[in-house]
């Protein structure tokens, strides 16, 4: 929401203004990240779910960007703000607020919980009854909602028909996996959380037909696809393998590893009027435990040394035996192919838009991040200024100093804003490109990658072919479906 300023408008005011410049005919669909007030974790520690932050601006501001564009916007249903008025209500044991959340003795053997963080799991907080410790998966000010209390569900009820009455088409349910608590266990992806989801999706069926929801759970591969359930849970999933994958592919100069993977996703198919959401990076960082059984250990090693030298960052998670383990790169996805060590850096540029060209090509649908649009290098200021790692991919532009870059033909900026603008506008025309047309991997050697996509009524077929490598790649006719003399190239300058 302020990822664009501008002297005199509201930030969600000028995003409005930018979009419609420079991009009213690329996208279909806004994904308005953390416009809510909040205390902490930039937006994610909502004090109020149900007004937007005056620093944004406001309600009405959120209705014009509707009007323009189909909204997403995110329910963080998991943990609320220490400041938000609920655990105000906890600390003074005002009802009904008082029970919303999960109180715990330091005593009770969670070791067996499942930890995005390395902080504890639980806090103590002094209330008027005394010292309690409360459950905080994320962190100390983010206090987890107890969803055995039915009046958390009807109030997160309430909140996600309040956004859909506001104006959004889809709803993403954040750190939605770890929505259930049950001492003994993970604590993640319990069936009584896949239960919740599905009372969501039968309200929304009800009410409002058309409505989306899309589940955030940045995990393992099979455990992400379990949130499609048997096609009564999530509409859309997070592709959360492809980012990391691209990133190892492009880095190593081998698809093995994403040809298997893509070999795997054929071999299951997704529930009917379902589908996946390609991306490569998001306001989070490039998560890690996606890549678990997918690359060797070593190799996911050998690439984040040469992250760490590219300026990026890597968190780490507790494990139940009490080490810890990487969980997410924290870098800019375009820094990410940044090497001058190669060639002077010559190919920063091609690898990147590589990445970019193969998340489009995926069946399913694809999500650009507003950064990966123009080419944002790593924030290193930002980190220093919030103290946090993830700050370093979501930088604050000045509207009239991006917009300056992105016009200058020469700059970094400018030239992947305008091959990726024009892609955007190709894709968009092509009728094999629909979320659900058919998708078939191509037999490639490992420096190439490619897929074929059909049209569902069968009016076209595209061939996406990549390479990975640094050097000219053939590819075997016999891998190709059709004689090629009769096809028409789609991008032109590639």
């Amino acid at each position: 929401g302020d990822s664009i300023h501008a002297p005199h408008r509201t930030p969600l005011q000028t995003l409005h203004a930018f979009l419609n410049q420079h991009l009213s005919d690329a996208f279909s669909m806004l994904h308005l990240l953390h416009i809510f007030p909040y205390s902490s974790d930039d937006g994610f520690s909502v004090t109020d779910f149900r007004a937007v932050n005056p620093e944004l601006g406001s309600w009405d501001d959120v209705a014009a960007l509707e009007r323009c564009h189909d909204l997403v916007i995110d329910l963080v249903l998991n943990h609320c703000s220490r400041e938000n008025l609920w655990f105000i209500d906890f600390i003074a044991g005002q009802k009904p607020a008082c029970d919303y959340f999960i109180e715990m003795e330091p005593d009770v053997n969670l070791a067996l919980v499942t930890r995005p963080r390395s902080s504890p799991l639980l806090s103590g907080v002094r209330t008027h009854q005394g010292l309690r410790h409360v459950w905080t998966t994320f962190s100390n000010d983010q206090i987890d909602m107890d969803y055995s209390n039915p009046d958390v569900l009807l109030e997160f009820i309430d909140i996600l028909l309040y956004y859909i009455r506001r104006g959004a088409r889809m709803v993403r349910l954040d750190a939605v996996g770890y929505l259930w608590k049950q001492p003994g266990t993970c604590c993640i992806h319990l069936p009584q959380t896949h239960a919740i989801i599905k009372v969501f999706r039968d309200v929304l069926e009800m009410v409002e037909p058309g409505a989306l929801i899309m589940t955030e759970t940045n995990v393992p591969h099979a455990e992400n696809i379990s949130y499609f359930g048997a096609g009564d849970e999530a509409h859309i999933v997070y592709q959360f393998s492809l980012p990391p994958l691209l990133l190892h592919a492009l880095y190593a100069g081998t698809t093995r590893y994403l040809q298997d993977w893509a070999r795997q996703l054929e071999s299951v198919p997704v529930p009917p009027d379902c589908t996946f959401l390609n991306f490569t990076a998001s306001h989070d960082g490039v998560g890690l435990r996606p890549l678990e059984g997918l690359v060797p250990k070593p190799e996911v090693d050998a690439m984040l040394d040469a992250m760490r030298a590219r300026g990026g960052y890597i968190s780490t998670r507790s494990n139940s035996d009490g080490s810890v383990s990487p969980y997410e790169l924290n870098i800019s996805y375009f820094d990410a192919y940044r090497n001058p060590e190669k060639d002077a850096n010559r190919w920063q540029i091609p690898a990147f838009m590589v990445s970019q060209v193969v998340a489009l090509s995926f069946r399913g649908i694809p999500a650009v991040y507003l950064h990966c649009l123009v080419a944002t290098p790593n924030d290193t200021l930002g980190v220093e200024r919030t103290g946090m790692t993830r700050s370093i991919n979501r930088r604050k532009w000045d509207q009239s100093e991006l917009e300056s870059l992105m016009e200058n033909p020469d700059s970094e900026t400018g030239q992947v804003f305008r091959r990726y603008r024009r892609l955007l506008q190709v894709r968009r025309s092509q009728p094999a490109f629909h979320p659900e047309a058919p998708q078939r991997l191509l037999s490639t050697s490992t420096g190439v990658f490619g897929l074929e996509r059909s049209a569902i009524d069968g009016s076209q077929r595209i061939l996406a072919l990549f390479n990975f490598t640094a050097a000219t790649q053939s590819i075997a006719a016999s891998v190709l479906p059709v004689d090629l003399d009769s096809w028409q190239e789609l991008i032109g300058e590639y």
